[in-house]
C-alpha cells in the first residue's frame, strides 16, 4: 500500500462567508495541490472540503498521513464523536442536529478504504505545508469577495 502525505488547511471570511481549502498531497517526492472555495460557507466545513476531496483524489487505497491543524475535523473522527452522531440518526448527545452531515457522509466512506492516520498541528505556527495549505485556502476565499 501506497504511504502518501496529505496536508489541509481551511479558511474562512467571517463564519458564516466567503471561504476556500487547500490540499497539498505528496507521495515519493510528488506533490500535487489541490483547492477550491464557495460564496457562503464556514471554516469547518472548508476545513472538511479539504480533507474530502484531498482523499478522493486518491485513485487506489492508500495509507495516509493526514496533517490538519483542525480540531473540529480531527477530534470529530479520533474520538469517536462522528460515529455517535450517524448511529444516533445524525444527532449529537445533546439531541441537536450534527452539522455538516452531508459531508461527513462523504468523508467516512473514504476512511473506510484508506487506512488513515491524523496528526494535527497548531495553525499559523510557521509549519511550511500548513502556512501553504493556508495561503491557498485564503486565495480561494478572495475570489468570493
Amino acid at each position: 500500500m501506497k504511504t502518501v502525505y496529505i496536508y489541509t488547511d481551511g479558511a474562512c471570511s467571517g463564519n458564516p462567508g466567503p471561504g476556500g481549502w487547500g490540499a497539498i498531497l505528496r507521495y515519493n517526492g510528488v506533490e500535487k495541490e489541490l483547492s477550491g472555495g464557495d460564496a457562503h460557507t464556514t471554516n469547518n466545513r472548508m476545513e472538511m472540503c479539504a480533507v474530502l476531496y484531498a482523499l478522493q483524489a486518491l485513485k487506489e487505497p492508500c495509507q495516509v498521513i493526514l496533517t490538519s491543524d483542525s480540531k473540529y475535523v480531527i477530534d470529530s473522527i479520533t474520538k469517536g464523536w462522528v460515529y455517535g452522531w450517524q448511529k444516533k440518526g445524525w444527532k449529537k448527545g445533546d439531541g441537536k442536529p450534527a452539522l455538516n452531515v452531508d459531508l461527513w457522509e462523504q468523508i467516512l466512506p473514504l476512511l473506510k478504504k484508506h487506512d488513515v492516520t491524523f496528526n494535527w498541528i497548531k495553525g499559523h505556527a510557521g509549519h511550511p505545508e500548513n502556512e501553504r495549505c493556508d495561503a491557498m485556502a485564503v486565495a480561494q476565499s478572495q475570489k468570493y469577495k
